[in-house]
């Protein structure tokens, strides 16, 4: 059994076996989540250090063959390639920071542990897997916990009505994507559910374009659903703002991802007619994300509620780099994708250790917290400067990257989102800075304590250092990225930033071109 295998298959297993645990042993039920994400985290780092962006195809390629139907054409395949292992590698470690902050949860542990692990296990296998089903199915495995611990865990007066409207919303668009799915299978006529040869049979077997033009608009909605497009985002700051600190980490984190990579490695490369017909609306609603979940947060009392709808404008930067389809638009949007997850576990964590200090999350009962919280104060300060883009976080580099691969498709569309998250996202995070840690401290925080130990800092300490190497070394990223989205969108009519090589003593010159290259030889 090779790597990849183990880190989808530890914390099932680890799941599986808390299962058969009496629930008087507190000491397993808190530290089997720790020991299994943690392995799996190392194991993920591991495949993300020996992953080779200089070889074709998919690397730690596996087969379990006792999970499926072979008959059917149904088999658990799993495999990485420059488009799933950075997610891969940045779910495994929000996973292991999420139980880390699970010392939150003081009631029915057991089952919570179990759900934790099977909702890592699920993330983790729709990302590596390379069969249609599985893919879905492993989603779905991770999407169920999110519901239940909603409803059993989740805190304030609202609790039962997001979990309500989460389940109804995510429901809603995994059906819309099962139908989507479903038909493309239909007509790819394939007769497998191996991503690897449905993409091979549709290139060489083109889908007709009527058929592109009706199924791809489903897959756009199902995964827009899961993802918070606007305007199908109101269920993600009412669901995170009531959801127990280690399942915001994660849904807000990594499984909202799964709908951005579906767009990604599903729908682009086998419905390119549909997309390109697609892409300027879906650009268009990436602007209501940017601005109209902005001018949200701008007026937010409530932490979370803050927290969520800045997390629903981020994806209005991913859904405008895939909107662009320019290799360093959509590579940008990539490293966003990864930035923003580590950045949502990390505020989300934040969050929910205030709230275990203070009981509130009103912003208006805050302030001074500074004086009293000095490592979460910084941690905090970091946070919501890494929401607004600031070089040196990783956000920063997707973001740039978003917008310069924008530029050359929707100049409009660009300037309005370069100046949302520039004044936008910077007064709100900025006053969210000021009204919660700077100030004179109100009475009733006179005796707040910093219960942080060492233990309770190595989530956010984690976090952070995720932001500022993949800031600091953003070419650990594209490098591993560019050549596995090269293949994809180079069909598509784009133009793109390139560098034009030149004979000795003639300078190069860095043209907007289309595909169709020219060169430019000037002295």
């Amino acid at each position: 059994m090779n790597s990849l295998a183990l880190i989808v298959l530890l914390p099932l297993l680890a799941a599986a076996a808390l299962a058969a645990v009496p629930r008087n042993f507190r000491v397993v039920m808190r530290l089997a989540p720790l020991a299994a994400t943690f392995l799996t985290a190392l194991l993920a780092l591991k495949v993300f250090l020996q992953f080779d962006p200089a070889l074709p195809g998919y690397q730690f390629e596996t087969v379990l063959p006792w999970l499926g139907a072979p008959a059917l054409g149904i088999q658990c395949r799993l495999g990485v390639d420059g488009l799933n292992v950075a997610l891969l590698l940045m779910g495994a470690i929000v996973a292991f920071a999420a139980a880390c902050a699970a010392w939150e949860i003081d009631r029915r542990e057991k089952e919570f542990a179990i759900l934790l692990l099977v909702m890592t296990g699920g993330i983790l296998g729709a990302f590596a897997s390379l069969d249609l089903f599985f893919f879905y199915a492993f989603h779905e495995l991770a999407l169920v916990p999110t519901f239940i611990m909603i409803g059993v865990w989740g805190r304030g007066d609202r609790r039962n009505y997001a979990t309500f409207k989460i389940t109804l919303y995510l429901s809603v668009g995994a059906l819309i994507t099962l139908v989507g799915l479903i038909a493309l299978y239909l007509q790819a006529g394939a007769n497998s559910f191996d991503i690897r040869e449905l993409i091979r049979h549709v290139q060489a077997n083109p889908l007709s374009a009527g058929a592109q033009h009706a199924i791809f608009p489903l897959l756009l909605f199902g995964f827009g659903i899961l993802v918070s497009l606007w305007p199908f985002h109101t269920w993600a700051p009412v669901g995170y703002a009531a959801a127990p600190t280690p399942t915001a980490m994660l849904h807000a984190g990594v499984l909202k991802k799964f709908g951005l990579y579906g767009l990604l490695r599903i729908a682009l490369p086998l419905m390119p007619e549909a997309a390109q017909g697609w892409m300027g609306t879906l650009a268009l609603l990436s602007l209501g994300n940017i601005l109209f979940c902005g001018l949200v947060a701008m007026r937010q009392r409530d932490l979370n509620y803050l927290i969520g709808n800045s997390s629903v404008a981020h994806m209005g930067f991913v859904f405008l780099g895939i909107a662009s389809l320019t290799l360093v638009g959509v590579t940008g949007a990539l490293v966003v994708m990864v930035a923003h997850g580590f950045l949502a576990a990390l505020s989300f964590a934040l969050s929910g250790y205030l709230y275990q200090q203070t009981k509130t999350l009103d912003l208006g009962q805050m302030g001074g917290l500074l004086h009293r919280l000095p490592f979460i104060g910084t941690a905090f300060i970091m946070a919501m400067l890494a929401g607004c883009g600031l070089p040196g976080f990783a956000n920063f580099v997707g973001e740039a990257m978003v917008f310069f691969g924008a530029w050359t498709v929707f100049p409009v569309i660009t300037i309005v989102a370069v100046w949302a998250a520039l004044v936008i996202g910077g007064v709100y995070m900025i006053r969210a800075i000021r009204q919660l840690l700077h100030g004179p401290l109100p009475e009733r925080w006179a005796n707040l304590a910093d219960t942080a130990n060492a233990w309770r800092k190595l989530p956010f300490a984690l976090l952070l250092g995720c932001l500022f190497w993949f800031g600091a070394f953003p070419s650990t990223l594209t490098r591993r990225i560019e050549p596995a989205l090269a293949p994809t969108l180079a069909g598509f009519n784009r133009p793109a930033l390139v560098e034009l090589s030149a004979p000795d003593g003639v300078r190069t010159a860095k043209v907007m071109v289309s595909t169709e290259t020219r060169e430019d030889t000037r002295p």
